[in-house]
């Protein structure tokens, strides 16, 4: 046998990584573009978000005193603690790291989710990555890419902060520290999908999972933090979140935690490459379980239910934890807010001019609200999902109409969000202590305005089927409104754009009819017409 050179089999390993990545440029302006509108929003609005926070915060709490108050105030509320972390620095941006990180950084990993597993495992699921796996694209192509878009998608959004902050005049290292964190993590987390989009057959399943380990990090950071007030319980340290929030931007900065960011990137996409060279396209190493021989879903609503219990019951938890979370806070509002007027009128425009403790009750219940949209938006965009993947087309070959197609998962988005609605209450009520009929109430009267926002989903897919992702931008808009609008005392005008604006200021307030049947009207009229544009129309191919 003939020895084959050194040289000549290293040429052969070289020439073979190099094959396994043809076609990556292609793919990644292909990702570039079709993320041209969701990507830029989500960079802006969540990089302009820390600049809008900073400029809240000069205007509140103008002098050093006032800041330093705060700070102390806060680090000693375990329950604030739980939710924000603790106040390493009372200067402008050491506050708005205390008040922005963690959130900033849960929100930059789920948009990288979002970005990696739409173009790596939901192209496999679709059929789309096969065909253009049959021209000269190689094995690691469409993973190559994907992280790629993910790593300017974060690089973009780490600008944007940068200089956010630096105009807001809390800019130096403290805003680079700031910034790399936040993008750092979203990173970490895209190399957390790319995994997770080996192991799973579904988009789904691979985007819930990876917002699963989002979720128990956030946990881990929260039990550290109540635990200590200084970041460095065990718990904190074994969450990704509580590295960003180790990192102590605008307060003697620790960048050597950076590498430990960086080091988990590196590992993670280690990890994913050398998995995906392991696996056919389409395939996953955890192989879906194949159903019973005789099905069991004899009807659609049974069918939706299956395809939507599972995220229903997610949200259902949340929703309980998150309520008796903010119902602990509520005694304690008064102390969050001291003697600050203009603190106290940010509370007072959320959730109306009842009482400090009301208002605070008040504006939690609407931040419950504003998050169960997310919610109704994601439940109704599942006919979408089923449409374009060609999983309704089958359904619809048999004996099921469109609406009664449709109706069972717009069935379990309107009643879901009921629900949510009720457990948040419920844990609200319960972290509270009392007074839960008004709390509960409270939250009802919330759910014309997140059925209206249901509507126009379903109106835009019935309608406008490739414009029904717009209605991400819809709710998106309520949310920024809702949230960060009584911060910056936006006109009148501008706040009426939510439906959730015209809703009365429960509980504390006097309740007025008027609206809410209104939009409750408007809802059951939007799923009508939504319904009739449904029947007419063709599928989407």
């Amino acid at each position: 046998m003939t020895a084959v050179p050194l040289a000549t089999k290293a040429g052969v390993r070289r020439r073979a990584s190099t094959g396994q990545l043809t076609g990556t440029w292609a793919l990644l302006r292909l990702a570039l573009r079709r993320d041209r509108i969701v990507v830029p929003v989500w960079v802006l609005v969540l990089g302009g978000s820390f600049s809008s926070v900073g400029t809240s915060i000069s205007s509140l709490y103008e002098s050093p005193a006032q800041r330093a108050e705060l700070a102390a105030s806060m680090n000693g509320n375990s329950s604030v603690r739980v939710m924000y972390g603790p106040v390493f620095g009372d200067s402008v941006g050491g506050l708005v790291s205390w008040r922005m990180l963690a959130f900033g950084a849960a929100l930059a990993a789920v948009m990288s989710l979002v970005v990696v597993v739409r173009h790596t495992r939901e192209e496999e699921e679709t059929g789309r990555q096969e065909m253009l796996s049959s021209a000269m694209v190689g094995r690691r192509a469409p993973l190559t890419a994907a992280l790629l878009t993910a790593l300017i998608a974060n690089a973009g959004l780490a600008l944007v902060i940068a200089a956010g902050m630096a105009g807001s005049g809390a800019g130096g290292a403290g805003a680079v520290a700031l910034a790399t964190a936040v993008a750092g993590v979203g990173l970490l987390f895209a190399c957390t999908a790319a995994i997770a989009a080996q192991f799973t057959e579904s988009g789904r399943l691979a985007k819930g999972v990876t917002a699963a380990v989002v979720g128990a990090a956030f946990v881990l950071k929260a039990a550290g933090d109540s635990a200590t007030d200084d970041g460095s319980s065990l718990l904190t340290w074994l969450s990704p979140l509580g590295w960003a929030e180790n990192v102590r931007p605008y307060a003697d900065e620790r960048w050597w935690v950076l590498l430990l960011i960086g080091g988990a990137v590196a590992v993670q996409c280690l990890v994913a490459y050398a998995l995906t060279g392991r696996r056919d396209v389409g395939m996953s190493f955890l192989a879906a379980r194949p159903g019973p021989a005789r099905g069991r879903m004899s009807t659609a609503w049974d069918l939706a239910i299956r395809l939507q219990r599972g995220a229903l019951l997610g949200w259902t938890a949340s929703f309980a934890v998150v309520g008796f979370v903010f119902g602990g806070l509520a005694d304690g509002a008064a102390d969050l807010v001291g003697d600050n007027e203009k603190a106290r009128d940010i509370f007072e425009r959320m959730g109306g001019q009842s009482g400090l403790t009301d208002a605070f009750l008040a504006s939690m219940v609407s931040v419950l609200g504003t998050v169960a949209a997310l919610y109704i938006a994601a439940s109704v965009l599942r006919l979408h999902g089923e449409e374009t993947a060609g999983r309704a087309e089958p359904v619809l070959a048999g004996g099921v109409g469109r609406l009664r197609w449709a109706g069972g998962h717009l069935l379990i988005a309107f009643g879901g969000a009921a629900l949510i609605m009720v457990v948040g209450g419920l844990g609200l009520a319960a972290g509270y202590g009392h007074a839960l009929p008004a709390v509960l109430g409270a939250c009802l009267v919330q759910l014309p305005a997140v059925w209206l926002l249901g509507g126009i989903t379903a109106l835009l897919h019935g309608a406008i089927p490739k414009a029904a992702p717009a209605s991400w931008g819809v709710v998106g808009l309520c949310l920024a409104l809702g949230w960060i609008g009584p911060a910056l005392d936006l006109p009148q005008p501008v706040m009426d754009a939510s439906p959730f604006t015209h809703l009365p200021k429960l509980p504390g307030a006097g309740m007025e009819w008027g609206p809410v049947l209104l939009l409750t009207a408007l809802s059951a009229a939007l799923v009508a017409a939504a319904s009739a544009a449904l029947r007419r129309r063709d599928l989407v191919t």
